[in-house]
């Protein structure tokens, strides 16, 4: 009897096409990471990165640099450059949200300390200019630096805006491309650039990561309501922490006075009770801000299918669009 084998995921597929360099990257990770004086740091960054996760970034950097033509050594260091950049967001974002949890294991402020975690996030900071340096391409110090910087601003824009009711879309969506798009749209351009590709393939890898992160972001947030074992979220944590996502700022746009008292003292005051993730949730469904943002998400994976038409026909390209889709397959 033949067992019909499970077609692989885009990811699982994008890791074994480039399971080469992507060993060299993780093995460059290792050596940079390394500190002769302060043990901590190897030991805080271990925890994180040993507890797995896709290398999603990394993958992105090589792919768009060989999907270009790209056969030197540089996209190995810009792979582990966006890895650290990532792996430092997470430590300092672990510390900003208190968090607990990471990757199913508990976070490294909670084993160390949140000074540990800082100062590790920094040091990660440090060791990525040193790898962008190593490229010798002002620009790709240029889009890195750059990402970084949005990076930072984002989160503290989501700070002032999280629990403003009269945080809109357009403010989402500039936080949503510092939490997320910003370092997906490094790590496509930076790759295309090491590659000397034209103008042209460069920009369309720019936009291909950009809509790739923001239709990743929609999806993740999207999920914080659906729930269930299948998306292994629980459901309402951006409820509970009163944050803005975009389901909730487009419930809150369409609601009357009375809906408004409501958002205004779970979210705003942050004075909930027994019952109000159920009304939220209800809120939600009566102004159709789930499908709203869940038809948002498939635009954004659209956009970024579109920009990968003006790259060269191959292997890695269809990866790249087939990542697009699956990212916004579980609200499909």
């Amino acid at each position: 009897m033949n067992i019909e084998t499970v077609p692989a995921k885009p990811h699982e597929r994008l890791a074994e096409a480039l399971s080469e360099p992507l060993a060299r990257v993780d093995a460059l990770i290792r050596e940079r990471m390394a500190s002769q004086h302060a043990p901590r740091i190897p030991e805080v960054t271990d925890h994180l990165i040993g507890a797995g996760g896709k290398r999603i970034r990394p993958m992105l950097t090589l792919a768009a640099a060989r999907l270009c033509g790209y056969e030197g050594p540089h996209d190995v260091r810009l792979a582990a450059t966006v890895e650290f950049i990532h792996t430092a967001t997470l430590l300092h974002d672990d510390v900003v949200d208190e968090s607990q949890r990471r990757r199913g294991r508990p976070t490294a402020n909670l084993l160390w300390d949140n000074k540990s975690s800082v100062l590790v996030g920094d040091y990660l900071f440090a060791r990525s200019f040193q790898l962008m340096v190593e490229t010798g391409s002002l620009r790709v110090l240029d889009i890195l630096a750059n990402a970084s910087a949005t990076i930072a601003e984002g989160e503290v824009l989501q700070l002032s805006a999280s629990r403003d009711l009269r945080t809109g879309p357009q403010t989402y969506l500039q936080i949503v491309r510092g939490k997320t798009a910003a370092l997906f749209s490094a790590a496509t351009e930076a790759g295309g650039v090491i590659a000397g590709a034209s103008e042209e393939h460069v920009a369309s890898l720019h936009v291909y990561g950009d809509a790739l992160g923001i239709a990743f972001q929609m999806v993740d947030d999207l999920l914080d309501w659906m729930g269930g074992e299948a998306t292994g979220k629980n459901v309402g944590d951006d409820f509970r922490e009163r944050k803005l996502t975009l389901p909730l700022i487009h419930a809150i746009a369409a609601a009357d006075e009375q809906e408004r008292a409501f958002w205004v003292r779970t979210i705003e005051k942050g004075r909930q009770q027994e019952g109000d993730l159920e009304i939220a949730r209800e809120l939600l469904q009566r102004h159709g801000a789930l499908e709203r943002t869940r038809q948002e998400a498939l635009d954004w994976s659209a956009r970024a299918q579109a920009a990968l038409r003006k790259l060269p026909d191959a292997p890695l390209r269809d990866m790249l669009q087939d990542l697009a889709d699956f990212v916004v397959s579980r609200v499909s």
